[in-house]
Order: structure tokens, then C-alpha cells, then sequence
């Protein structure tokens, strides 16, 4: 995976010199953005943990993603990962979250959510914002794109 350290590097400052603690709830990454995290050492000063909720289930059961929002919405959806970042910060009692959803491939896309279509969340302080983001490339590169972009737009948001 082709996640820069300086990604990392750079949140694990701004989150410590904040003192906030980040968790994340992973869908379409499955634990990408928790490895990435933890590779650097000393990561348990700013990371809490993380979910990777592959399933429409697990959505609902460990971060509490309403199974209405989830039929209504499907599960790649401002709606879902908004309820994912809202779900994580919650659970782990985080003032940080990155919630993921998305359609890595090769199969599973649609003429509405094609391979590439990838909602992420970030939840700072409480206010939520999702935005959707077309990823191309293979799976491992849509995977890839999801967590160093995942990343930086938290970032973004600690430093505004």
C-alpha cells in the first residue's frame, strides 16, 4: 500500500498536539487506515481503535447504523458513513473519526455506484462532514487512494 508515512506522521502531530484521540470505522479499506496508523510507533497516544464493518450488519450492530438508513440508502452512501463516523465516535469515545464505504472492485459496481465510488466521513468536535470521491485503478489502488485521501481531509480539518 502506498500510504506515506508523512500522512500518518503529520495527523499523529496534529491529533497529539490537540490531545484527541482518533478512531475510525472501516468498510471498503478493511483496516487500511488502522494499519496505517499504527505502523508509526507511539500511535496508542493518539489512536483509540477501530471497526471494520464489511457488512450491512456489522454496520448496524457495532456502530449503530440504523438498518432503515441502510435499506434506504445502501451502505455506500453519505447517509451510512455519516452514521459510521457518528457510530465510532460514540463507541469509542472519540472526539476524532474516519468512516469509510465504499465500491473497491473489481466487481460490485453499478451504473449509480461504479468500481471507484468511495464515501468518506471524517466527525471532529461532533459536526460530521462526507464527501464522495471517484478512486480509479485496481482494488488495492482504490484502497490505497480511500486511506492516504481519508487521511488527509481529517488533517485538513484539524488545521482549519
Amino acid at each position: 500500500m502506498a500510504i506515506t508515512s508523512a500522512s500518518v506522521t503529520r495527523l499523529a502531530h496534529g491529533l497529539q498536539s490537540m490531545g484527541v484521540k482518533l478512531a475510525v470505522a472501516e468498510s471498503c479499506t478493511g483496516g487500511a487506515i488502522a494499519a496505517a496508523c499504527t505502523s508509526l510507533a507511539g500511535s496508542s497516544a493518539w489512536f483509540e481503535g477501530g471497526v471494520v464493518s464489511y457488512s450491512n450488519a456489522a454496520k448496524n450492530s457495532f456502530l449503530g447504523v440504523p438498518e432503515a438508513v441502510l435499506s434506504e440508502f445502501g451502505a455506500v452512501s453519505r447517509e451510512v458513513v455519516e452514521a459510521m463516523a457518528s457510530g465510532a465516535a460514540n463507541r469509542f469515545g472519540c472526539h476524532a473519526t474516519i468512516a469509510t464505504s465504499g465500491v473497491a472492485g473489481p466487481g460490485g459496481g453499478s451504473v449509480d455506484k461504479p468500481v471507484g465510488t468511495v464515501w468518506i466521513a471524517t466527525s471532529f468536535g461532533g459536526e460530521v462532514i462526507a464527501k464522495c470521491y471517484q478512486f480509479s485503478g485496481d482494488r488495492a489502488a482504490i484502497q490505497a487512494s480511500t486511506v492516504e485521501k481519508s487521511l488527509e481531509t481529517l488533517l485538513q480539518r484539524l488545521t482549519d
